[in-house]
């Protein structure tokens, strides 16, 4: 990549040489469905080709999808219309556009990481609001995910980012006991806003 490559060129880059497959939800996402709501709002952010927001929105939800590809959008929105699918697909530089408060029922982070993002989307759920969350971490098992550990977690460190969730489920499983089995290489956290009464 050039040094001076916009994240939005690198991306639109990598999603045009990408089969035009249908994509897959995340199938720790698909486990915890018992977790999500079946009805509301869900903003899947940082979507790429959205295989997340396709699942989502064939659950019943009105899906908002977020990306900084345009390449990628429209690969979803194509997806989307053969399915008989809407979804609601907006560019979006995170740089510079912020999730509006108390807007989506559930919100869906899938290998993404800005830390400074962490308080805006707790904000933006509604209360109730269920986080999905899950991206790479440090410890790896296998090789894969991003080179700069600015963007890998540190042990246990979803946890900290949103400490005003409670949290439902979390996994940070390192390189403990069979690394052939279980999450590997990313850590994920669910969580929910509680009402203010709670």
């Amino acid at each position: 990549m050039s040094r001076n490559e916009s994240d939005e060129s690198r991306w639109d880059r990598t999603y045009s040489g990408r089969p035009k497959d249908y994509p897959q939800p995340d199938p720790t996402l698909v486990s915890v469905d018992h977790l999500l709501p079946t009805q509301g709002r869900a903003l899947d952010l940082a979507c790429g080709v959205g295989g997340n927001a396709l699942w989502l929105a064939a659950r019943g939800l009105k899906v908002d999808a977020w990306d900084i590809s345009g390449v990628a959008l429209t690969q979803l929105t194509a997806a989307a219309r053969t399915k008989g699918l809407e979804i609601n697909t907006r560019k979006v530089d995170l740089n510079q556009t912020l999730p509006a408060a108390g807007a989506w029922d559930l919100i869906v982070v899938n290998r993404f990481l800005d830390r400074s993002l962490a308080g805006p989307i707790s904000a933006a759920l509604t209360e109730g609001g269920i986080l999905f969350y899950q991206t790479f971490t440090r410890e790896r098992v296998v090789p894969g995910g991003p080179g700069n550990p600015d963007f890998l977690l540190r042990p246990n460190e979803l946890l900290t980012l949103f400490p005003t969730l409670h949290v439902l489920l979390f996994h940070d499983e390192a390189a403990v006991g069979d690394t052939s089995r279980g999450l590997r290489n990313q850590s994920c956290l669910v969580g929910c806003r509680m009402s203010l009464s709670s």
